[in-house]
């Protein structure tokens, strides 16, 4: 059970790393909302401006998505439940917390998750898994 300093310090971190998220948000809306469309350049020219708008979209999909995982972790901070593991039950260690504000599994059930994902990955790395939806790409875990 967290005390009430604790849950003080998490709550600081998390709303500080929203806080930054925010920010990065109005910043890249700001980004491609005065993205200039010169008409008359070259391909390659382009062709770059496009890559780094693309790489741009999906560094901010990825900071949405760490965003939810916060908004997620401010409301268990709230239901005093942010240190029980969703899988186990048992207690999150304030040290893991506070290195992964929006970690939802002790570290057992971690280590355990990523054993799995390996194995996995390995059989589709054989060739051994079917086919489906399993992309092994850039993915974000729960962690």
């Amino acid at each position: 059970m967290l005390n009430e300093s604790q849950r003080s310090q998490l709550e600081k971190v998390l709303l500080e790393e929203r806080a930054r998220l925010l920010q990065s948000a109005k910043d890249g809306l700001k980004f491609s909302m005065e993205r200039e469309r010169s008409i008359g350049r070259d391909s390659i020219d382009e062709s770059m401006e496009e890559e780094l708008f693309s790489t741009e979209l999906r560094l901010r999909d990825r900071e949405k998505f760490l965003l939810n995982k916060i908004n997620g972790a401010i409301e268990r901070l709230e239901n005093k439940t942010i240190d029980e593991c969703e899988d186990c039950g048992e207690t999150i260690s304030f040290r893991r917390l506070l290195a992964r504000p929006v970690t939802t599994l002790c570290i057992d059930c971690k280590e355990e998750k990523e054993k799995e994902e390996l194995t996995k990955s390995q059989t589709i790395g054989r060739g051994g898994g079917g086919g489906g939806d399993e992309s092994m790409g850039d993915h974000m875990d729960d962690e």
